[in-house]
């Protein structure tokens, strides 16, 4: 748990400055790129290419793909169509996928999930209620797909971790996950990268190298690490409460001027949705009790 919240303080402040000094001045594919290959630049150097099981080395690497690459590529080409507030607010959509996907590997499967994403939905548009534009549609969508492969890839690598119990330090195989993020973001940035949009400024180059090495290289580690210690519920919560702290950020040092009374309805009844989910999905109040059980 002290890894989770750790890293969802290093975090905190990674939405505004990709939104206020990133987003629209910089490449998309070229800002996750850069984030991917500086990873990889810290973790590379000591991974250990023989001993490890094949299937050890090919589950790490898509959950690169998954939780880094296509997660992080989404993410950014967000930001041009939701404001920072925005982006915050809907990955809270993530324990939701969390918990599914984790039913999934298990073979169970609650409606209770579904009708809670149905509520988080309404909130969203609550936030939005004065026009869901074309831009705003295509921004909640790619930030979904950003949220199930970042929760894919964080309940994959604890899955395999479990599985595959070496006698070796975490961080001799973390490599193949920015191998795997490598696989995405490359061709991406060949395909689809506009060279003519690169840093032009030493504070988005400063920006950058500290979202690589800390944010990516650091952050995504640790907060793996820390994900295969705890249950999937804890997990699920986690991974929401990186948006009270960014909105704290984001709010009272860029975006003052927001309305917050629309954020807060709609925002409140996006926590409705959690609530749901955790009150009556099975798996959350299973959680619960037994952690009752261990604060007794």
């Amino acid at each position: 748990m002290g890894l989770l919240v750790f890293v969802t303080v290093l975090w905190a402040f990674s939405f505004s400055l990709i939104g206020e000094f990133l987003a629209g001045q910089v490449d998309s594919d070229f800002a996750v790129l850069s984030r991917v290959l500086l990873g990889a630049l810290v973790f590379l150097p000591f991974t250990r290419w023989r001993g490890v099981p094949s299937g050890m080395k090919l589950g790490i690497l898509m959950t690169g793909m998954l939780q880094f690459g296509i997660t992080y590529l989404c993410l950014y080409r967000s930001f041009s169509y939701l404001s920072v507030p925005e982006v915050l607010l809907f990955t809270i959509f993530t324990p939701l996928y969390v918990t599914l996907i984790d039913d999934a590997l298990f073979r169970r499967f609650s409606p209770v999930a579904l009708v809670a994403a149905a509520v988080a939905t309404l909130g969203a548009g609550i936030i939005r209620y004065d026009g869901l534009s074309e831009d705003f549609i295509t921004g909640f969508l790619l930030l979904q797909v950003a949220n199930f492969t970042f929760a894919a890839g964080q309940v994959g690598y604890k899955h395999i971790m479990q599985r595959h119990q070496l006698a070796l330090p975490a961080y001799r195989t973390f490599g193949y996950f920015f191998i795997g993020a490598l696989v995405i973001a490359l061709p991406s940035f060949l395909i689809f990268g506009n060279p003519d949009r690169l840093p032009t400024t030493s504070l988005q180059w400063g920006i950058l190298v500290w979202l690589g090495l800390a944010a990516s290289g650091l952050g995504l580690f640790l907060w793996n690490r820390g994900a295969c210690y705890v249950d999937a519920g804890t997990l699920a919560i986690m991974n929401n409460a990186l948006v009270p702290a960014g909105l704290l950020v984001n709010l009272l040092i860029w975006n003052r001027d927001a309305d917050l009374t629309r954020l807060a309805i709609g925002g409140g009844v996006i926590a409705l949705s959690l609530w749901v989910n955790a009150r009556f999905h099975p798996r959350a109040r299973l959680v619960a009790k037994s952690a009752e059980a261990s604060a007794g």
